[in-house]
């Protein structure tokens, strides 16, 4: 028996149990004693249909539906309107291919300010590296021919040391390159979104307010992963190389670097909240924690396959750079196929500095513009974001962009 009240459609057939003399909800009831005005004629249960308006010369047809919109429930359920595409993005959820798509389309839209800013980055880091691995960094070990096994872990810890000595300055000035590239890259991306021109000086001027706090989060977050390395690896380090201290190093390390991977994922989208939002450092991080969660997955997923990206991109330019090198650089091939340990003179630097500063060119504004979309697709994921870009950007039908609606910032 169904005795909820409700709309009923004319036609339709009456409730389980209800009377005759019982009006439906989509009837109303007439005065006692007047004759009934509803028809006894009424449309088979079931087949009614919109009705029509009489107009000057027949009925009026029900009105179309609005462009972009299609019927078909069910085919499932309305069609919506194709989303507005001011920039490089159309402003609705993004693919992963969307968002690659979007950093490489900032990079061809901008090309002049994009390359002005990476390849004066990557230039002046380079010559540093350069300089710093030719009069800084020791040379590495000379390898004793057939070692006994002792002396053969000998070398691979010098080895190991040699390596890390050698890798902190490199960290270093990629550190430095990152925070500018980051800075500068970031405004002209936000900018790429709203389909606005943006110029270096346009890019410089906003972005220099906010340098102090990016410097403060560019070192934290290296930082507090050396941090967590270290403790995870360190009980297993004061065992003295013993059988237990080997397995504890193994598994502290691999604990800490799950930990390390974990937060900087959870934090990535950090650097994009401090420059748009211009918040504080503390404040960037609960941001971007905010806006991951329940997504770090996929987060996870999108970074892992731009990482794997752009290290294709960097061995398939690097790798011809680094082969002229060693045939130029005297023995240098020569070395390579014997395995013994080659000093690499200026040819070797010079010429596989001109193959890292072309890669870098083009791998640092695709990894800034997946940062930064992937934040801008989460806060329109979660703060239907698209809504005030397209008003931002002077999208019809939006309404007025307000005087502070310059970038994706709230």
């Amino acid at each position: 028996m169904n005795d909820t009240p409700g709309w009923a459609s004319p036609g339709s057939s009456p409730s389980d149990g209800q009377g005759a003399n019982v009006p439906r909800p989509a009837e109303p009831t007439d005065a006692p004693g007047a004759p009934s005005t509803w028809s006894k004629q009424q449309p088979p249960a079931g087949q009614w249909s919109p009705p029509t308006v009489p107009g000057p010369s027949g009925p009026v047809p029900p009105p179309a539906p609005a462009p972009g919109w299609s019927g078909g429930q069910g085919q499932g359920g309305w069609g919506r309107p194709p989303a507005a595409k001011p920039g490089v993005i159309p402003l609705r959820p993004l693919g992963v291919g969307e968002i690659l798509d979007g950093a490489v389309s900032t990079l061809r839209a901008h090309w002049r300010t994009v390359l002005g800013i990476t390849l004066t980055v990557s230039v002046i880091t380079k010559i540093g590296d350069v300089l710093l691995q030719r009069y800084v960094v020791p040379a590495p070990p000379q390898l004793k021919p057939n070692p006994t096994p002792q002396e053969a872990l000998d070398q691979l810890v010098q080895s190991l040391k040699a390596s890390l000595i050698s890798l902190g300055p490199t960290m270093a000035l990629t550190l430095i390159g990152t925070f500018f590239t980051t800075a500068l890259l970031t405004i002209v991306i936000s900018r790429a979104v709203l389909g606005r021109p943006v110029t270096l000086s346009d890019a410089w001027r906003e972005a220099r307010p906010r340098l102090p706090q990016l410097l403060g989060l560019t070192l934290l977050l290296p930082l507090l992963s050396v941090a967590i390395m270290t403790i995870g690896l360190l009980p297993g380090l004061l065992l003295d190389g013993s059988a237990a201290g080997v397995l504890l190093t193994i598994l502290g390390g691999l604990t800490a670097a799950a930990v390390v991977i974990w937060l900087l994922v959870r934090f990535s989208l950090s650097y994009s909240a401090l420059m748009l939002e211009r918040q504080g450092v503390a404040a960037s991080l609960r941001r971007s924690a905010k806006l991951v969660q329940g997504a770090w997955w996929r987060i996870f997923g999108i970074l892992m396959l731009t990482m794997l990206l752009l290290t294709l991109i960097t061995m398939i330019i690097g790798l011809p750079f680094a082969f002229v090198a060693l045939a130029v650089d005297g023995d240098g091939l020569g070395g390579l196929i014997t395995g013994t340990t080659t000093e690499f003179g200026w040819p070797f630097l010079i010429i596989t500095g001109v193959g890292a500063v072309i890669a870098a060119s083009i791998t640092y504004p695709i990894s800034s513009g997946v940062s930064v979309l992937l934040y801008i697709d989460q806060r329109i994921r979660r703060e239907a974001l698209d809504l005030d870009l397209a008003r931002a950007a002077g999208v019809p039908g939006y309404g007025s962009p307000s005087p502070g609606d310059t970038t994706p910032g709230s």
